[in-house]
């Protein structure tokens, strides 16, 4: 495992071991200790990943703080909607297009697709990165060891399409999307060409409108969609959706401030909106 990696898979016990004993309030030491290392090499792997103390990163994800920022996020999205801004994703100032397949490449399975893919480092764990000379068609985080069975389910969705391993043709996308400042300065685009029906990709782009540090709910964005009682079908598509971190389903929570459930784990979803709040405070 990469030495990011196995940080992140540091911080995210952290992370869950601290938010399992909010109440207690165990200390550096005991939460060092659990992760056989010492309080000085703890404190430092986790702020050197999260830019604050574990402390403070708790507070960005306290039920209080997150219903805070509910209230903040839908005065953004109704400005958004007033000022009829396109689909710009605000993870690191990158502007994020979103492209369906045809009806006809749907149920072709990816005929005559040809897909190159790679798995690489992050600042939250492995990643499996797919793409077409169309776009992105495919971002899932990877638990160690389950690299096989996330390509076999990347496969079971083009099952006619011709894969082709490069890590090399892959990396720079991965190193484009997760370099923050490197993005801040320059900017960048990415396509993404994805499944999807057309309520799914019209609930995906809603949510490359939610702001970096901001986070919304269900019942928004049906809303949005102008499906106001439809918040049960948006969850779905939520959890469908086939590309993490940069369609930030990360960011839907629920309306009591819980963080809800995460197709690639609660804590992963923890740690993620933890650490863009910590980026954009």
């Amino acid at each position: 495992m990469h030495e990011q990696s196995l940080n992140y898979q540091r911080v995210e016990s952290a992370i869950q071991f601290l938010s399992a004993r909010f109440r207690e309030q165990p200390d550096l030491d005991e939460v060092a200790r659990r992760l056989h290392l010492s309080p000085f090499h703890f404190q430092r792997i986790f702020t050197e990943w999260a830019g604050v103390s574990p402390k403070k990163f708790l507070q960005y994800l306290s039920a209080e703080h997150l219903k805070a920022r509910l209230s903040e996020t839908a005065n953004l999205l109704e400005a958004a909607e007033l000022a009829g801004l396109s689909s710009q994703s605000r993870v690191h100032d990158l502007f994020v297009t979103l492209e369906a397949v045809t009806p006809q490449q749907f149920r072709s399975g990816g005929v005559s697709l040809s897909i190159q893919y790679g798995f690489h480092d992050t600042p939250f764990g492995a990643c499996l990165l797919s793409a077409t000379a169309r776009g992105i068609c495919g971002l899932s985080f990877v638990e160690p060891g389950q690299e096989a069975a996330s390509l076999e389910a990347l496969q079971a969705k083009w099952p006619n399409a011709r894969f082709s391993a490069d890590p090399a043709a892959t990396r720079h996308w991965v190193e484009a999307i997760f370099a923050l400042d490197t993005l801040q300065r320059s900017g960048g685009k990415i396509h993404l060409y994805l499944q999807g029906t057309n309520f799914q990709v019209r609930v995906w782009e809603a949510l490359l409108k939610i702001p970096l540090g901001a986070v919304t709910t269900y019942k928004k964005i049906a809303t949005l969609i102008d499906q106001p009682g439809a918040a049960r079908a948006v969850g779905s598509a939520v959890g469908a959706n086939p590309v993490a971190w940069l369609i930030p389903c990360h960011r839907v929570i629920r309306y009591e401030g819980m963080v809800g459930q995460y197709h690639w784990g609660s804590h992963r979803k923890q740690a993620i909106l933890g650490w863009e709040m910590a980026k954009g405070a």
